[in-house]
């Protein structure tokens, strides 16, 4: 093949992607939403094998406050996700953000994805009466700070720079 004739623009199935698809997102690895479920398993396996530890809500508080707790974190997680879609863009770390959200939830918390996440964990643990699970939260929220949040805003602040700083000093990470 002539030289002339190779192309340094990549090709995926025989078309030729454009400038946007080429870019990356941040560099994040491991899908956050499997963190939460996999402390689940985990805190479902210490309460089975490693000793049992109850959450000192019972009756039907447990009830109540488990259903709060879960509808609180599906809350935050639609109302994000609800942003996302409004404005074209795919929730998925690792994917190309074409625009810097600040606005609804975005106002109060610049993770409620996450965090609803905590919260559902939260109020699961509550909801099966497994202390473990809601002692997991803390250790699920850094875990995911270090896979994907610290990555996001790298790749945030160098994809939108002083907007996304300043937006950083306007609302806090988590609450």
């Amino acid at each position: 093949m002539p030289l002339a004739t190779l192309s340094t623009v990549p090709v995926i199935g025989g078309k030729a992607l454009a400038e946007s698809d080429r870019e990356t997102g941040a560099a994040v690895r491991f899908p956050p939403p499997l963190v939460p479920l996999i402390a689940l398993a985990l805190g479902a396996l210490l309460q089975w094998g490693g000793g049992p530890l109850f959450t000192p809500v019972t009756g039907t508080a447990r009830w109540v406050v488990a259903g709060v707790l879960l509808a609180i974190g599906v809350t935050l997680l639609l109302s994000a996700n609800g942003h996302f879609r409004r404005t074209g863009q795919d929730p998925k770390p690792w994917k190309v953000s074409p625009a810097l959200i600040e606005d609804g939830i975005y106002t109060r918390t610049r993770n409620p994805m996450y965090l609803g996440m905590g919260i559902m964990q939260a109020g699961l643990g509550i909801l099966f009466a497994n202390l473990w699970i809601v002692l997991l939260v803390p250790a699920t929220g850094w875990v995911i700070y270090r896979i994907a949040i610290c990555h996001e805003e790298v790749y945030l602040e160098s994809r939108f720079g002083e907007s996304y700083v300043a937006y950083q000093r306007r609302v806090r990470r988590w609450f």
